[in-house]
């Protein structure tokens, strides 16, 4: 399981030119499941992502969580973050990643587990599978890769 987690000002997802959802101050987070990952990477991954220290304590210092700022998380399927762009060719594979019947599931356990261990309302999802346009204001910027 792999993220790609950016701290955001603002980001929204958009899907057939309408919002589909929004989120202030807080976390984007694209999310690839892997083949092979399991409940246990889930839970890891989530726990880290709601403990990582990545907000401005008064001291400008990068020592709070989303959780301690009470911030929002937009969090996104993306099967292309498990691309594997070998040695040679100009042509990802995505054979690491794991197949739709299996991460639909996985992704709805992942925001399952993520709004069980924060408040519900403040986690909001794309459309597994859709055609989603992301905006995002990076603040900082700040984007951190997580591979559990």
């Amino acid at each position: 399981m792999i993220a790609v987690i950016q701290r955001c000002k603002s980001a929204s997802v958009e899907i057939n030119g309408k919002v589909h959802n929004e989120v202030g101050q807080g976390l984007l987070v694209l999310l690839g499941i892997k083949k092979g990952d399991t409940e246990t990477n889930i839970h890891k991954l989530s726990q880290k992502l709601l403990d990582l220290r990545i907000f401005d304590d008064d001291k400008g210092v990068m020592n709070l969580s989303v959780k301690d700022i009470k911030g929002e998380l937009l969090i996104i399927s993306q099967f292309t973050l498990c691309a594997d762009n070998g040695k040679s060719g100009n042509r990802p594979s995505y054979i690491n990643a794991e197949v739709p019947e299996k991460s639909e599931p996985m992704y709805q356990y992942f925001l399952k587990h993520t709004k069980e261990n924060y408040f519900a309302d403040k986690v909001k999802d794309g459309v597994f599978g859709a055609d989603m346009q992301v905006k995002l204001i990076n603040d900082g910027p700040v984007t951190i890769i997580l591979d559990k």
